[in-house]
């Protein structure tokens, strides 16, 4: 493209529109159903149950630490597939553009969109490109939308956690939180923090083989570890136990948040998910988390208790108990 930063032509419909297209996304996003062109995708189709998901995000800054808002954008709609017990398959990717945004920015991100798609194992099989004036938006905006097909004998739901199951922690909470804001403003500390966003269908598909009687996945993103955990305890109207040691947080990462007066429990994360598990399969899930390369600090927080239906407790660290609310308010705005 000759032309160095995108121009309102870019989303006309018309010759620039189609040369962004067809010089950037069509190469990156490469694929025979995508190569039809059509208005939308044209996909067979197997008997059995769709899980379909979409995300869009607008994070501040587009590039940080352990990533970029593209390839958080696929690794956001892949775990949400995931989560539900779906096996994704397919991505749509709309784009809003503000002009006069760089092209080789855009490369970047696509690019980087691209190669978290494939490593995934998912397709990006159509889209939508819009670009809107100066101000209008800020810098660039993606939506993605994914599905994907569910095994038979997988029956995932927050409100299927029973008393007795265990709860699975895959990892260091509030890496991608705590990472965004230290970018934002501009903030520098000896040891690196960065982003946890990755897609983590694969360790979901090894958990479900070894443990498929598991009766919730979720990613604790927006509202972090503390505000998801809540959310399944009401709606499975159980109560929670969970210990305040076996949280895990990275030094580095509690220093920020200590400095800054924030609560690990509520920052999100981009690569880590929560597993409600039966008692007898939870060393069988757990093992098969740890052996997935973003799974290796995986461990058991809690249990799910008959006890205060729809709520959770914390045991902290001194032997004390404390109530575990959901996230009040907007800790930190546009993360993801």
């Amino acid at each position: 493209m000759k032309d160095q930063s995108i121009l309102l032509d870019h989303g006309s419909g018309g010759k620039l529109s189609n040369e962004l297209i067809n010089s950037i996304l069509m190469p990156a996003f490469d694929n025979a159903i995508l190569e039809a062109q059509e208005d939308g995708a044209i996909i067979p189709v197997n008997q059995g149950r769709l899980a379909f998901s979409t995300d869009t995000f607008v994070v501040d800054p587009i590039f940080f630490p352990g990533g970029n808002i593209g390839d958080l954008a696929v690794h956001g709609t892949v775990n949400d597939v995931a989560m539900c017990g779906g096996v994704p398959q397919y991505l749509s990717v709309g784009l809003i553009i503000e002009e006069g945004f760089e092209i080789s920015q855009l490369k970047i991100i696509v690019a980087s969109m691209a190669k978290a798609a494939a490593a995934a194992g998912v397709r990006i099989v159509t889209g939508d490109t819009k670009v809107v004036p100066k101000g209008a938006c800020d810098k660039i905006f993606i939506n993605t939308s994914g599905f994907g097909f569910i095994p038979d004998e997988i029956n995932l739901s927050a409100s299927l956690a029973k008393p007795g199951d265990r709860i699975i922690l895959s990892g260091n909470m509030a890496d991608h939180g705590v990472t965004i804001l230290t970018q934002r403003e501009s903030l520098e500390f000896d040891a690196p923090i960065q982003s946890d966003s990755a897609a983590l269908n694969t360790m979901t598909a090894a958990m479900l083989k070894a443990a498929p009687g598991i009766h919730v996945l979720r990613d604790p993103t927006r509202g972090g570890v503390g505000t998801t955990l809540c959310e399944i305890a009401k709606k499975s109207n159980i109560g929670m136990k969970i210990r305040e040691k076996d949280l895990p947080v990275d030094q580095s990462v509690m220093g920020v948040c200590d400095l800054l007066g924030l609560d690990p429990l509520y920052v999100a994360n981009e690569g880590k998910l929560l597993a409600i598990v039966p008692p007898e399969q939870a060393e069988a899930a757990l093992e098969a988390c740890k052996q997935d390369v973003h799974g290796k600090k995986a461990r058991f927080i809690g249990e799910v208790v008959a006890d205060h239906p729809g709520q959770v407790v914390m045991q902290t660290a001194i032997g004390g108990a404390r109530m575990v609310d959901m996230l009040t308010g907007e800790q930190l705005p546009r993360i993801c």
